[in-house]
C-alpha cells in the first residue's frame, strides 16, 4: 500500500470536512501567510519548498516545486533552497547538544 499518492493532493481541500469552523480558519490565515506582502509570491514559494522538504511533506513538496517551476524558479535555485534547510536542521540538531552537553557535565561532577 502507497500511503502517499499524488491524487491525494486534491483532497487537500477537504481536510475541514469534518471541523469546518478550524478548517475555515486554516485556510484563512494559510491565505494569508502566503498571500501578498514584503515578500515575493517567488520568495514565499521558495520558502514554503524548503519547509516541506525539511518536514517531509510530500504533497507540500510536490505542491511547492510546481509552484515554483510556474514562477520560473530554476532547478538549482530550489536546490540551493534544499541545502539552506539542511544546514538548518544539521545546525538545530547541533545546538541542542547543548542540552546533552549540560547533562554530561552535570554528571560528572
Amino acid at each position: 500500500m502507497n500511503y502517499y499518492e499524488p491524487k491525494d493532493l486534491d483532497d487537500f481541500p477537504n481536510i475541514g470536512e469534518w471541523a469546518a469552523q478550524q478548517g475555515n480558519k486554516f485556510f484563512e490565515y494559510y491565505g494569508s501567510a502566503t498571500g501578498p506582502g514584503k515578500l515575493t509570491e517567488r520568495e514565499k514559494s521558495l520558502i514554503a519548498l524548503t519547509v516541506a522538504m525539511t518536514q517531509n511533506c510530500p504533497y507540500c513538496i510536490d505542491a511547492y516545486t510546481t509552484k515554483c517551476l510556474s514562477l520560473g524558479v530554476s532547478d538549482e535555485e530550489m536546490m540551493e533552497a534544499a541545502h539552506v534547510g539542511a544546514a538548518m536542521m544539521a545546525g538545530v540538531t547541533l545546538a541542542h547538544t547543548t542540552q546533552m552537553r549540560k547533562i554530561i557535565k552535570k554528571k560528572e561532577m
